[in-house]
């Protein structure tokens, strides 16, 4: 009868050792080697050989995952500018030297007049005014927690109207209804899921109604036979009755979309000139900066949300802070095209584009070609909506699959998209600071990929 192969796997220490010296405390190594040879336990149960440098070399692999930081840099070359996945807006210099400024001791909360007591939610307040035009606002930890609180904080116990057909779902399951039912206010829909006019709304207020909610459909669009009522028109209604208007702007721009080449999206400064009482909007979309829920508009109701206790939970630390006001600053001095990434990739030319694909294209050799596509911005803003562009199109025998799979496993990863059976990898969504480290992997992952 065969000796089971499981007899010739060593013990924990003794792979341990065979591994030599690492920096990594013995218990770690000891945890690690247990799960190599648990792995290699099953595999010898199925008839498979045990082989003793292959166990050193997974014990090592294994180490090395374990003390790499899981959050990584990558590189976004896959055509979506606001990659939720990828962290939607890249920051530009302004932000990151902004961030770097205050990470040792800053003035987050003093004073440095009366050398007292200060507020962070001072330190962003006179730039969200200069850029929409608002009375005043406010800035928590993203646009989900800055709905939660305004509905919390106005409509608690009491009615709020949506519109059916903005009773929407967006990313990871964030839902309105939800929202609303979490915050301690109730829900009155109204309208249909295409077709909703202003009376709908009027007719639907009573003694108990708080609000009215306008919600933008950020990540879908519904086009034919529909009609919905304007900032304006709303703003109209809750006056005559006595009621507040809340618009969730969901990505928040603050700059005219048509001067990009795209459909006209409504800005934060519109919304505001339209009469809603607050307007709430993100700040990792179409505003370029970091992860934040801006709050902006009547003053005194953002004077009472700088007083919730929400707030305080809610709030942005400073790197946060730092980032948002040097994005900010861009709009104040109109410097976004060149200091803003994401309206700077928009900015960028095809010929431009063409000639940076064409060149990672020559590291993809025989293989590689350089072919038209489209940028799409992502991220829940703008759906269906985007920039022509060129891309460099790679292919390997192995298959698309193994080929961005190999991308991805470089020491930089580079996300790129498969389509018709290539990897598509997206110059406009690059830093062309990073063009050499894209060719670089394009070369790797091949070459990897031919042994």
């Amino acid at each position: 009868m065969p000796e089971d192969p499981r007899r010739a796997l060593p013990s924990v220490d003794s792979l341990a050792a065979r591994l030599g010296v690492r920096p990594e405390p013995h218990g770690m190594v000891t945890e690690a080697a247990r799960r190599v040879l648990e792995g290699a336990r099953t595999a010898a149960a199925a008839g498979q050989e045990p082989d003793p440098e292959a166990l050193v070399r997974r014990l090592a692999a294994e180490l090395d995952r374990g003390v790499t930081p899981s959050l990584r840099r990558v590189i976004n070359a896959s055509g979506v500018l606001l990659q939720t996945n990828l962290g939607r807006a890249p920051l530009g210099r302004k932000a990151l030297e902004a961030m770097a400024d205050v990470a040792a001791a800053s003035n987050l909360e003093y004073d440095l007049e009366s050398a007292g007591r200060g507020s962070r939610h001072e330190h962003v307040r006179e730039l969200i005014r200069r850029t929409t035009g608002a009375a005043d606002g406010i800035a928590v930890n993203n646009n989900a927690a800055a709905l939660f609180m305004v509905l919390q904080a106005f409509c608690q116990g009491r009615e709020v109207i949506v519109s059916r057909g903005q009773a929407v779902e967006i990313g990871g399951g964030f839902r309105i209804p939800d929202v609303l039912r979490q915050s301690g206010a109730r829900l009155v829909e109204v309208g249909t899921t295409n077709r909703t006019y202003a009376e709908d709304y009027a007719a639907a207020i009573t003694p108990e109604t708080a609000a009215i909610l306008r919600v933008h459909a950020s990540n879908f669009k519904v086009i034919g036979f529909t009609a919905e009522p304007s900032s304006a028109e709303l703003a109209e209604v809750a006056r005559r009755h006595g009621v507040r208007l809340f618009d969730d702007l969901g990505s928040g721009c603050l700059v005219n979309t048509e001067d990009y080449g795209l459909e006209h999206e409504q800005t934060v400064q519109e919304s505001l000139a339209a009469g809603v009482d607050l307007a709430l909007f993100s700040g990792d979309k179409l505003l370029g900066g970091p992860q934040a829920g801006i709050i902006a508009g009547d003053a005194g109701l953002v004077g009472e949300l700088r007083r919730h206790p929400l707030a305080r939970a809610l709030r942005l630390d400073k790197f946060a802070i730092a980032a948002l006001n040097a994005t900010l600053l861009s709009y104040v001095f109109e410097r976004q095209d060149t200091e803003v990434p994401l309206w700077r990739m928009l900015r960028a030319s095809e010929v431009g584009l063409k000639r940076r694909a064409g060149r990672w294209a020559k590291a993809g050799g025989e293989g590689a070609r350089v072919v038209p596509a489209t940028t799409m911005v992502g991220g829940g803003s703008l759906p269906g909506q985007g920039a022509a562009t060129w891309c460099t199109e790679l292919r390997s025998p192995q298959g698309a699959s193994d080929l961005a799979g190999c991308l991805r496993d470089q020491p930089v990863p580079v996300i790129g998209r498969i389509e018709r059976e290539g990897v598509l990898l997206d110059p406009r969504t690059v830093d062309p600071s990073d063009d050499r480290s894209v060719a670089e992997a394009i070369t790797n992952a091949l070459s990897q990929l031919s042994r």
